[in-house]
């Protein structure tokens, strides 16, 4: 993997019942973002406490290449995709590695 200057980590809570529906939407987001310039990671988990909840984890090179990625009809596409799905944000994060395993 090349280094990253950003991380991204955000809790997404579902409407009862619709997390799977966002898992796809999300994993067809990320089908997408393989081919963004900048972008390193993009895992989507489930949250293993709470059945309509989960946790993206993003890296980007920086800042920018994240900005520019949501300006891609793709992302815009995935983000209208998984908006009506969302009941809110729970917390987010923006990290800058200073090392660890993994990082260049």
């Amino acid at each position: 993997m090349a280094g990253f200057g950003m991380l991204g980590l955000g809790k997404l809570v579902t409407h009862p019942g619709r997390r799977e529906e966002l898992v796809e939407v999300l994993l067809d987001a990320a089908k997408q973002l393989g081919s963004v310039d900048g972008c390193e990671l993009y895992v989507v988990s489930r949250d293993a406490a709470d059945a309509d909840a989960l946790w993206v984890v993003e890296a980007w090179r920086d800042e920018a290449a994240h900005r520019a990625s949501l300006d891609l009809p793709e992302v815009r596409a995935a983000i209208e995709r998984g908006r009506p799905l969302i009941a809110h944000f729970e917390s987010s994060a923006k990290l800058r590695p200073v090392g660890g395993l993994g990082l260049d």
